[in-house]
């Protein structure tokens, strides 16, 4: 008999940023390494034999909680991979509900109809993932394996383990990030012994915790999900004019150096570098944000700039802000840079704040500015940190 321990990868970028991240290489988030942290811990008097994991760094990362501390080497299958997402990749999860309602319905109801454009249906990435498992349980027999795969691809192997028609695996819960799956296969049939075990997992850092998408299993009900949309400076420079003016007078206390129009001609000379630099936040029909990137600057660096984070005030404390720093990774990423880089006010505690809580820290004071300002900085790269 081998068993085989099915983990959940940490929580990564398209958890925290609502973006659909199958096939797509997202990063670990802050949170996600504490919780590789606590599944070392949970592992730590466990023997394993093996460890195997899908070739993307989200799997390959939360891996090292059992690899590196029992002195195996990690198997990399591509077959391991989350359901391939095609065309949606890398969107946020409000775009595809606005343009791909019905199939982003199918998706959120476990739909056996579901697939998306360009993309795997849930039986295809199902099978493959099964297909998977019983390869490796093949190669060890009466070992003890660790198998690092994705949320979506456990829930369909679950399914099929237990012999449920397709149409049935929508009443199956969600695997928290780093939730363990335990099955045990003897003489080529599979069981699951227990499934989506989070228990090393305190509240404060289980995902599963902090949203709320998971409770509704008919598809209407879900977290906040932006979509993006660039901004026409052409036409609406005074909405950016009045965004600035509102966000200067907040953080200052009152207009003293503020240059609304050099902040106008600023954002216009990068949108005619690039469309997105002024870029929109929406829920559903409400403009609710903006990110400003400013593409050239600093690129030499390897720097991904930001110039200007907003939130609507009525929008903020919601949430929804980390959205749009998953944006500017969405276009900085593709561009080959490695870092995102932004000043804020040393005395704005609530953004400072948010920005550390996000990853950024502090390398400098930024020089020649009307008012004091800290450049922060974010990694986006794909080196692991330490957990």
């Amino acid at each position: 008999m081998t068993r085989i321990y099915i983990v959940r990868h940490a929580e990564a970028e398209g958890n925290l940023y609502r973006r659909a991240h199958g096939w797509y290489n997202s990063l670990i988030t802050q949170r996600g390494y504490r919780q590789i942290a606590a599944l070392a811990h949970r592992f730590e008097q466990v023997h394993i034999d093996a460890a195997y994991s899908s070739d993307l760094f989200r799997t390959m990362t939360t891996a090292r909680a059992v690899y590196e501390t029992h002195g195996l080497e990690l198997h990399t299958l591509p077959a391991l991979r989350e359901i391939n997402l095609g065309d949606w990749e890398d969107m946020p999860w409000g775009e595809i509900l606005r343009r791909d309602g019905v199939r982003m319905k199918q998706f959120s109801t476990a739909s056996p109809d579901f697939q998306a454009p360009g993309g795997e249906s849930f039986a295809q990435a199902g099978g493959r993932v099964y297909g998977a498992v019983m390869d490796i349980a093949r190669a060890h027999p009466g070992q003890t394996v660790a198998v690092f795969s994705h949320g979506t691809v456990i829930r369909q192997l679950q399914g099929i383990i237990r012999g449920m028609d397709p149409r049935e695996v929508r009443t199956l819960g969600h695997a928290d990030n780093t939730a363990v799956t335990c099955v045990e296969v003897e003489d080529g049939k599979a069981r699951v012994v227990f499934e989506n075990d989070n228990s090393h997992l305190p509240e404060e850092i289980s995902t599963l915790a902090h949203q709320s998408w998971w409770r509704h299993r008919d598809g209407n009900a879900a977290d906040p999900n932006l979509w993006f949309a660039p901004l026409d400076m052409e036409h609406d420079s005074e909405l950016y004019y009045q965004a600035r003016k509102e966000a200067w007078i907040n953080i200052h206390g009152s207009l003293t150096h503020f240059d609304g129009d050099g902040f106008v001609r600023e954002a216009l000379e990068q949108c005619r570098q690039d469309s997105r630099a002024v870029t929109a936040a929406y829920l559903g029909d409400e403009m609710v944000g903006i990110i400003q990137m400013a593409t050239e600057r600093d690129k030499e660096q390897g720097v991904g700039y930001i110039p200007f984070c907003y939130m609507l005030p009525d929008r903020r404390k919601q949430g929804l802000g980390v959205q749009l720093l998953g944006e500017a990774v969405s276009v900085y990423r593709p561009l080959g840079r490695d870092r995102l880089r932004l000043r804020c006010a040393p005395d704005n505690h609530i953004a400072q704040r948010f920005y550390k809580r996000y990853g950024f820290h502090k390398i400098g004071e930024a020089q020649g500015t009307r008012v004091p300002l800290d450049l922060m900085e974010k990694y986006i790269g794909y080196e692991p940190q330490k957990f």
